[in-house]
Order: structure tokens, then sequence, then C-alpha cells
């Protein structure tokens, strides 16, 4: 039997398995109730007291090398497969960095997370665009320069198809599906035929908001305008109105903000006036609620617009309008910060 003992011992060292399938096949040839190394211990308790004072320590130290052996085996799988999960081989060989949120995109969130406290719900249309919603709906008049070819780009020469100009045509979309009350922020992407600098595009990014209900005041507009600036800007920021014309509202202003760089007291940035402007708006003119099939007459309200180009330079200081469309990862690891 020791001879026996010796060959297992010899066999079980020179094990090896590819596979969990194989490691378990081993262990049932040798450790089960039926495989070799119980047949010798069946084996062995018909043997002389003296035979088990020899015999009993080789054998128990062979089911102990084989148990080891074994578990060993069935280690070194698992490693190669943590090892072969861990190795992606569709990675590429380059280390990337993480991406982050465009700029715009942070201060376009910002300026719809604080309209969305005062109960304002998006709203979004379609940027190829008809002149009805794009210029007709909002009082321009036939010959406003608006609809130049120098300003607005048409779809095919086709006087009636356009690139929209302003995300106030999705305000008169919803006006002419939608009853008051209206209380409608509007983002998106907007087309001007203009040269490209740093200080213009052909194509930027609005948000206009829209309240329509009954009873509401130039007072309700401006008390939002001076909410949002310091939403926006800090709790010490100050506004100022300044009457203006557009064709959709009537009165009309242009907001300004006290710099928030200088604090008002004049800079370089707000050419030492200590204001800097950073929208439009005014009370809906009733010719354009009209046209939309709401009621001037019960129904009163207030547009505001903004560009989120303009913003995002106020908060951020970015001198080059292009810098926003290059897609530069330098400049827009920059803002990694600021979300």
């Amino acid at each position: 039997m020791l001879e026996k003992i010796e060959h297992l011992k010899v066999e079980i060292e020179n094990l090896t398995a590819s596979s969990p399938e194989e490691v378990e096949a081993l262990r049932i040839k040798y450790l089960s109730k039926k495989g070799e190394i119980s047949a010798l211990m069946n084996d062995f308790r018909a043997l002389s007291g003296e035979e088990k004072r020899t015999l009993g320590a080789p054998l128990n130290q062979l089911k102990d090398f084989a148990t080891e052996k074994i578990a060993s085996l069935r280690e070194s799988l698992e490693n190669k497969e943590v090892d072969a999960a861990a190795f992606d081989m569709t990675r590429s060989a380059a280390p990337m960095r993480l991406g982050t949120r465009h700029p715009l995109s942070v201060v376009r969130n910002e300026i719809v997370s604080i309209f969305s406290r005062l109960g304002f719900s998006i709203a979004e249309g379609p940027e190829i665009e008809d002149d009805w919603h794009v210029f007709s709906s909002l009082n321009f008049a036939a010959d406003h320069p608006a609809r130049d070819m120098q300003d607005t780009f048409f779809i095919q020469r086709n006087p009636d198809v356009l690139l929209r100009t302003h995300t106030s045509s999705v305000q008169s979309r919803v006006m002419e599906k939608t009853q008051p009350p209206i209380r409608i922020i509007c983002p998106g992407r907007v087309y001007r035929n203009e040269a490209i600098s740093a200080r213009a595009h052909c194509f930027f990014h609005q948000v206009e908001a829209l309240y329509v209900d009954e009873h509401v005041s130039f007072a309700d507009l401006k008390q939002t305008l001076l909410y949002f600036a310091r939403e926006m800007f800090g709790p010490d920021t100050k506004i100022r109105l300044r009457p203006s014309y557009f064709p959709f509202t009537e009165p009309s202003a242009e907001m300004d903000i006290s710099c928030n760089l200088c604090g008002g007291k004049g800079c370089s940035f707000c050419k030492h006036t200590g204001w800097v402007e950073i929208l439009g708006c005014g009370m809906v003119d009733p010719n354009v609620l009209d046209a939309c099939g709401i009621d001037s007459k019960k129904y009163s309200g207030f547009a505001l617009g903004m560009g989120v180009e303009r913003i995002t330079n106020l908060k951020y200081q970015v001198k080059d309008l292009r810098m926003f469309s290059e897609n530069d990862t330098r400049f827009l690891r920059e803002f990694t910060a600021a979300h």
C-alpha cells in the first residue's frame, strides 16, 4: 500500500487543469467517496495494528496533499478569469480623458433651473420654421429688416421656410394651442446670417420666457427679472431697465445688471459704466395675443429673451464666441469644476 500511496502522490503532484470542469473531475477522481484515496482508506481499515501505525500518517498526508493541490488548481483558474475580465481589448492604447459638460450647457441648465423654481416649464419647437411663426404672428411688419436675406437663412430660396432667428417662434406655437395661464421657458439654437467673428456667430443659443394670464403687469416682469439676476449673478446684483423697441412687445425694455467684475464701479468689461446689458423684455403686444388666438382684452403677459453665450461670457469672461463651437478639449477642460 505504501508503494501505491507514493505513486498517487507523484500522480497528484503533476496534475493540471484548464477549466473549472476539469478541476471538479479531478476532485471526484481522488477525493470523493468513491475516489482513489477513499478506496485506500477502505483498504486501510482491514490492515493489522502494526501496519496501520506505519501507513496511517502517509495516507493522511496524501489526502491533505490532494486537497491542497486541487484547491490550488481552482484558485489559479479563478485568478486567470479575473485577469481576462480586467483586460478590455476594445480600449484605446492611449489614455482617454473623461469628458465634461459644455459651458453653454452648464449655463443653460442653470437658467432653466432658476425659472423652473418660478413655475416655468420647458417648451421646444422646430429649428426649421415658417414665416408665420417666426415673423408674422409676432407682429413683424412685411418690410421689417429682419426678413431680409442679409439676416435670415431661407431654405432653398423659399421665403416661407427658414431657420428660426429666435426661439420666440416656440412661444407663438404654444399660444396657438394653449389657452392661458401660460408660463413657459424656451431654450434652443437659433440662426442668423452674420459674419463669424470673436463677437458674433451664424448660430447661437437663446432662452426665452413667456407668461400670459389675467392681470399680468410690468411689475411682475420686473420682479421676475430681479429674482433671475440675483440667482444667476449673486444676491448683491442690481438691475436697471431702459426703454427699447421690439415688434412683439409693448412697452419694451432692455435690462442691464451691475457689472459682476467691478461691482458697478466701472471697468473695461463694462466700458466704465458699471452696467452690462444681458437681455431684452417687455409686455406681450396685444396684436401678438390676438394673432395666436388669445383674447388680448382679457389676458396680458410678459416675454423676455437672452443669449446663452452672453450670460456665459459674463460668468466666465470668455473673450471669443468661436471657442464655444470649436470643440477644443483644452478650452472645455477649464469648466470641469463648473458643474
